[in-house]
């Protein structure tokens, strides 16, 4: 049987809607692969191949009647929504199958997630690091202002702080907040657990249904396991026990995945294993089709992919190789809706995709644990590093070298050490009072406290753009930073005033439908040179006449 390239060739032509030849509707191949909702059709010319989105086409035909071309390919219309996962978009109530993913400390702001909800995209606030009582003070007016538009909000695995992390799932559960982004999970917590099983409840025809979903985040095959299997047994005894869920609640979970949703990490700004997607990717994929047979779930389990996606290319090469779904981050933060400040926005815009470095994470300081931050333009990741050193090295603060202790005060700490610890315990006196019993009993434990008070505070200063405080920012950033601005270089995209959330994610998404049509013909034997697919960034108003799409979604 003949292959689809030969059959389009020998057995297809194309016939223009006019007759005079000198009025054939030829386009650039760029142009014409732009008109998303328009078939394009390549067209064997006795001076090459031309590209048209006008014409009939007739397939499975021997002859070529006269005034007609042989058809060298075809590239069909394309939904963006459809770019992925059609069930991702229709389960969420999405238009665009791309989501914001949840920086700390509001970094993804309430600003970022109210725009790209209104876009028909899906933004997830940046909870962590915040107290209950600002969360609920933001998730209240999201809800009271964005109605029906979907949002979302994070929830972080907290294991210095599982009482925070608690508080902030029963917030959501009183609220009413049905979706949330699960990350930086090992193990699930009982508090993930009792989110996710709340309130599920079977059907008359015997589905179960689980009101509260979980969008987890994941970059290891094993922990993405975890996301994919029913609720732990052991976890859901201990709920019922402590009256947190109901018997039945807990039978039911049996049934339902932790998670039906999974994003995969790459190599990303923030907590990261540096996974190269090309790798992680595919092993994810493959572990949904086995935990999806092994649990036969009534629903259908779902892979997108974070770490990197900043480009078209990067967009399109993640929905090729089977995404169900893009989530962005380090771009984000260099828009302006995000909850960062103009320095550091101006920072981002100057990255490249070498500027960035891991530093020990805040909230896993003492497990050596990192997250990947930018270098350029800040001194944060080396001075965090050595405070981790002197952690490793040392017992207690008395225990640091005299001139080593004089350093920090003097640069890093800008105060007496002792001054330092005085705020700390202020902190856990209101936080988490077991702390200051713990470090009590433990200097090296009071150390750790006193150095994570300089990560805890580094990322506010950045957020608030503490002018004498920037060789101190913490911005969290992986490559994909510099890779975004190589492609904005030259654009009105490459001034960080002009970076708006959902305007970037249009053009992302719109550019890689493009680039995926081109891939398409190439499959055919249509000859595309990288020149012919330039992707540069639109304007709403330029992109409107390739795509309609809406500006935005009423809350009401």
């Amino acid at each position: 049987m003949p292959n689809i390239t030969k059959f389009i060739n020998n057995y297809s032509f194309w016939s223009p809607e006019v007759s005079v030849p000198t009025d054939l509707p030829w386009q650039q191949p760029e142009n014409a692969l732009r008109h998303l909702a328009a078939p394009v059709y390549a067209v064997q010319h006795p001076k090459g191949v031309h590209f048209t989105t006008s014409g009939t086409v007739c397939l499975g035909a021997a002859e070529i009647p006269e005034g007609a071309f042989r058809l060298a390919g075809i590239s069909p219309p394309v939904d963006l929504a459809r770019l992925g996962d059609a069930t991702f978009c229709e389960d969420h109530d999405l238009s665009l199958p791309l989501c914001a993913g949840s920086m700390a400390h509001g970094i993804s702001s309430e600003s970022l997630v109210s725009a790209m909800g209104r876009a028909g995209m899906l933004g997830f606030y940046g909870a962590a690091g915040q107290s209950p009582e600002r969360v609920e003070e933001v998730l209240v007016r999201l809800q009271e202002t964005l109605a029906d538009i979907p949002f979302a909000f994070n929830l972080i695995n907290s294991p210095n702080d599982p009482a925070w992390e608690m508080a902030v799932a029963n917030l959501y559960l009183r609220r009413g907040l049905h979706l949330v982004e699960a990350s930086a999970y090992l193990f699930p917590t009982p508090a993930l657990v009792k989110y996710r099983v709340s309130g599920v409840y079977r059907r008359a025809d015997g589905t179960v249904i689980a009101p509260n979903r979980i969008i987890a985040k994941a970059s290891r095959v094993e922990i993405a396991e975890r996301f994919f299997a029913p609720p732990p047994e052991k976890v859901l005894r201990r709920l019922v026990e402590s009256g947190d869920i109901t018997a039945d609640e807990a039978v039911l979970a049996a049934e339902i995945p932790l998670a039906q949703d999974l994003t995969g990490e790459a190599d990303s700004g923030g907590h990261t294993d540096h996974r190269a997607a090309l790798a992680m990717l595919p092993s994810l994929l493959t572990l949904r089709d086995e935990a999806a047979a092994r649990y036969g779930y009534s629903i259908p389990l779902r892979v997108g992919l974070a770490g990197g996606i900043a480009t078209p290319q990067s967009v399109a090469a993640a929905f090729a190789m089977g995404a169900a779904w893009v989530l962005t981050g380090s771009v984000n933060q260099a828009c302006v809706e995000s909850g960062s400040c103009d320095a550091v926005r101006a920072l981002l815009a100057g990255a490249s995709q070498t500027d960035v470095a891991r530093a020990p994470a805040a909230d896993m300081f003492e497990m050596g644990v990192t997250v990947q931050v930018l270098k350029k333009g800040v001194r944060f990741a080396e001075r965090a590093s050595r405070l981790l050193e002197l952690y490793k090295k040392h017992e207690s603060i008395e225990d640091i070298p005299l001139e080593d202790r004089s350093k920090l005060e003097a640069t890093i700490f800008r105060m007496p050490l002792e001054e330092v610890w005085g705020l700390t315990r202020h902190f856990f006196e209101l936080r988490d009072p077991r702390q200051i019993q713990k470090a009590a009993d433990s200097p090296r434990h009071l150390m750790a406290l006193v150095f994570r008070w300089y990560l805890g505070q580094s990322p506010h200063w950045a957020n608030n753009g503490v002018t004498d405080r920037v060789d101190d920012y913490q911005v969290w950033c992986g490559p994909g930073m510099g890779a975004f601005n190589d492609w904005a270089r030259g654009s009105f995209l490459e001034s960080p005033e002009n970076r708006s959330a959902p305007l970037v994610s249009r053009n992302l998404l719109f550019h890689a439908a493009v680039l995926l049509r081109a891939a398409s013909l190439r499959a055919q034997g249509v000859s595309l040179a990288p020149s012919d697919i330039r992707c540069t960034p639109f304007q709403d108003e330029e992109l409107s006449k390739y795509w309609t799409f809406e500006y935005g979604r009423d809350a009401s």
